[in-house]
């Protein structure tokens, strides 16, 4: 049975200065549409406050970017609740569209410090970044991705890319609206070379997007491309062999993704 998420209390609603308006889960959650703005679960605060303060003075040109709202009070997050403006548009397959705008966003974050929180985090997708790059040693469900991890993880040669912070969640958050520029939601930092992050679009277009098996080719220009793409792929395949809800179609996808990417690795 799936589970509805909880919607944010009204007083959150309020705080953020609407009111009056009944909010509506956005795209089946755990995001929530009130009036105009969009109210996201802050499950750490410090790295809601660290995201809402960086967007907050980032300017990407021809990017849209969700912009965060600060409470009527001051606050960026209330009752574990962090808001941002609500962008028009919807994901499309514009795959390459897609890293190219990881691409641009890249080059504007390019000079920002490393967030402290980041060592700290233990979450799923934390602890597979880690595992991808050899940084932690956690292990795998051989049934759901392990066994795929394990054989592609002994063909990581070192890189000599600079890590930076980067949006590591891209697909489906690229959202598109006619001619306006793309827009870019549900920032989600990590500290890796920009590539990785394109290599995580890509990785993910051909596993659940239906990417031509061209689009690994067409972006093979960037530095260290086969290493990036490699992490790409063992960071997907380590989220879904710890993920409780991963799925047996999740890993077929991967697997798919893999056979595309194997010739460059």
């Amino acid at each position: 049975m799936s589970h509805r998420p909880e919607p944010p209390p009204s007083h959150v609603c309020a705080a953020f200065g609407v009111r009056g308006v009944e909010p509506e889960p956005l795209d089946g959650g755990p995001a929530w549409l009130c009036g105009e703005v969009v109210l996201r679960p802050a499950s750490n605060p410090a790295e809601a406050a660290w995201i809402a303060q960086t967007l907050d003075a980032l300017r990407v040109p021809d990017l849209r970017l969700a912009r965060p709202l600060r409470s009527t009070d001051g606050r960026w997050v209330v009752a574990g609740w962090s808001a941002t403006r609500h962008l028009e548009g919807r994901p499309e397959p514009r795959h390459d569209e897609v890293i190219a705008v990881s691409l641009r966003l890249h080059g504007a974050t390019a000079d920002l410090q490393r967030p402290r929180f980041v060592d700290a985090r233990r979450d799923v997708f934390s602890v597979a970044d880690r595992l991808a790059w050899d940084e932690d040693d956690e292990p795998l469900d051989p049934t759901k991705g392990g066994r795929l991890f394990e054989m592609l993880s002994v063909l990581r040669k070192p890189i000599g890319l600079q890590p930076q912070v980067v949006h590591g969640d891209l697909f489906g958050n690229v959202l598109f609206a006619g001619d306006t520029a793309p827009g870019i939601i549900d920032f989600t930092p990590y500290w890796r070379p920009a590539e990785w992050a394109a290599a995580v679009v890509a990785v993910d277009s051909l596993a659940w997007g239906g990417a031509d098996t061209g689009l690994v080719e067409r972006w093979q220009h960037l530095a260290d491309w086969p290493q990036v793409l490699l992490r790409a792929m063992l960071f997907r395949l380590a989220v879904n062999a710890l993920h409780p809800m991963a799925t047996p179609e999740s890993l077929e996808g991967l697997q798919r993704a893999y056979q595309t990417i194997a010739p460059l690795l």
